[in-house]
């Protein structure tokens, strides 16, 4: 049961809420640019834009009714989380479809549309779900939170491998985000593997840190690069360039592995 008289702002699963909805809002212009390179040839591909821009006042909704109708917050957060999940698992699929289900290589699935870019709705409404599962009283819930963030820096080295692939790593700086996503895997899988003290985690805060700045630089490189694109269009550049929002999942899974990490360490015995 929710705490009334707890602040909200020292509630860690309020900060999983927050992240969440503020990720599925976002991704409504991350889906507008992507989508927008074919002008949403295929209708379906207008099902992530609707979903991102209306779930966000769903989880909202749920949140204002937290503390008096919590039956209210987790029914809605059910709602958006298998929807969300749902999305994605389709969004996969379709993906997959564009090229690569007929070829069947690697290089088709280089080549084919980001085949796990519709994971990131994946993973939210697990991370949804999750949040109303576990108790956040328990260690379970920041080891959750933190094998989400771990799940993400893996899914950010296969997309920073095969994203750069296309050009075959023209600019040696294209192998910093996936000697980066990879640090970021070694490390934060440990705590899966065997305990750790309370500094290996002051440890992996430090490399989240360290994750975090690379995603800021790789978005000032992604924007300088498109400001400088070959057409008069700003906005054709943006969305036949490198992709603006791509690094910022670095920092994105920062905050998301802070949150389990200090929850760990204040469960920690």
């Amino acid at each position: 049961m929710p705490d009334p008289g707890k602040r909200w702002w020292i509630q860690p699963e309020i900060w999983v809420e927050a992240f969440v909805t503020l990720n599925i809002g976002f991704l409504t212009f991350d889906i507008y640019l992507a989508h927008s390179v074919n002008d949403f040839r295929n209708r379906a591909e207008y099902i992530p834009l609707l979903f991102s821009a209306l779930a966000p006042w769903i989880l909202l909704l749920g949140l204002s009714q937290r503390w008096r109708h919590p039956a209210v917050w987790k029914l809605l957060g059910y709602v958006v989380g298998w929807g969300a999940i749902l999305v994605g698992l389709t969004g996969v699929t379709f993906h997959l479809q564009s090229q690569f289900f007929y070829e069947r290589t690697l290089r088709s699935l280089t080549y084919s549309a980001p085949f796990a870019a519709p994971l990131a709705y994946t993973s939210l409404g697990f991370l949804l779900v999750m949040n109303r599962m576990v108790d956040v009283e328990s260690v379970e819930w920041g080891q959750w939170v933190l094998l989400f963030a771990l799940g993400g820096y893996f899914g950010n080295f296969v997309l920073s491998l095969t994203d750069h692939a296309e050009n075959g790593f023209f600019f040696p700086l294209e192998w910093v985000p996936v000697a980066a996503s990879a640090l970021a895997v070694g490390f934060l899988l440990m705590p899966f593997v065997m305990r750790v003290s309370k500094p290996f985690l002051n440890l992996c805060v430090a490399v989240l840190a360290l994750e975090g700045a690379v995603g800021v630089w790789g978005f000032f490189l992604h924007a300088s690069s498109n400001l400088h694109g070959p057409s008069v269009h700003m906005f054709n550049n943006f969305i036949y360039g490198a992709a603006p929002l791509a690094p910022l999942l670095f920092p994105n899974l920062m905050v998301l592995g802070g949150i389990g990490i200090w929850q760990m360490r204040v469960k920690q015995n």
